[in-house]
């Protein structure tokens, strides 16, 4: 499909899914502009999506910070940003629920649900005033279903669900289209991560903590970056998708 004229804002930009959601939404035409609390992180990815032939802009924002989000903006003021995509996310503890801290608590929703309030705040009026426009929330299905040991992040993901569906009848009427997006686990840095810590937990080997979480997928693997990014151009050729969750799990419907 051609984007050709719109302009995308993708927070979360500097992390390998949100370059990979810069290079598809580049690629179908769009104008990308990547934010992120990481300068170096969002310069890099920037630099990899020219390396795969495409183009974005980046700007430093905190997405759990309003100040920092009303700064962004009012940078973008002239922007005619139409599409915006909340992919910002951290992972949180690997623990059970007892022996995680209220400050960890607070760190996964204040990116996690916080963050995805502050930036549609902030930049919904606009898209309304024009009568048109897009928002897609990056959740999980990891929202959808158990996930031991993870309680911040699945509680954040099921929250993010519920906001979708609300939000999209709020602003539906008024002609933008509200949607998530729940991938299943992504292959790349942020499961390797969760691997080990599941390894440390249980006494396993990471190997074995990555099988037994792949396993569970009916497709027996984990979810490629790509696919996620071309899922996310795929929901925007769908114009009469308002208040969906597209599920991107490779199959993961089995209980943990």
């Amino acid at each position: 499909m051609s984007l050709d004229g719109r302009t995308a804002l993708v927070t979360g930009g500097g992390g390998p899914l949100g370059r990979a959601f810069a290079s598809a939404l580049s690629a179908a035409g769009a104008r990308v502009l990547l934010t992120g609390r990481n300068r170096a992180s969002l310069t890099e990815a920037a630099k990899r999506v020219a390396e795969e032939g495409g183009e974005a802009r980046t700007a430093v924002c905190d997405v759990s910070d309003p100040a920092s989000v009303r700064s962004l903006a009012a940078e973008l003021a002239d922007e005619d940003v139409s599409l915006l995509v909340n992919n910002a996310g951290v992972a949180g503890p690997v623990r059970p629920l007892v022996d995680v801290e209220p400050e960890e608590w607070d760190e996964v929703f204040a990116v996690n649900v916080r963050g995805v309030y502050l930036m549609c705040r902030a930049f919904l009026p606009p898209m309304l005033a024009a009568g048109r426009g897009d928002v897609v929330n990056v959740a999980s299905v990891s929202g959808k279903r158990p996930l031991l040991n993870r309680t911040p992040y699945t509680a954040s993901k099921t929250a993010l669900l519920g906001l979708t569906r609300t939000l999209a009848g709020e602003v539906g009427p008024r002609g933008v289209t509200v949607n998530s997006l729940s991938p299943g686990p992504v292959r790349g840095p942020r499961m390797d991560r969760n691997f080990r810590l599941t390894a440390e937990l249980t006494g396993c080997t990471i190997e074995e903590a990555e099988h037994d979480f792949a396993s569970r997928a009916a497709l027996g693997r984990l979810v490629e970056e790509d696919e996620v990014a071309r899922a996310l151009v795929a929901m925007l050729a769908m114009p009469g998708l308002c208040g969906a969750d597209i599920d991107l799990s490779a199959g993961m419907i089995a209980p943990a």
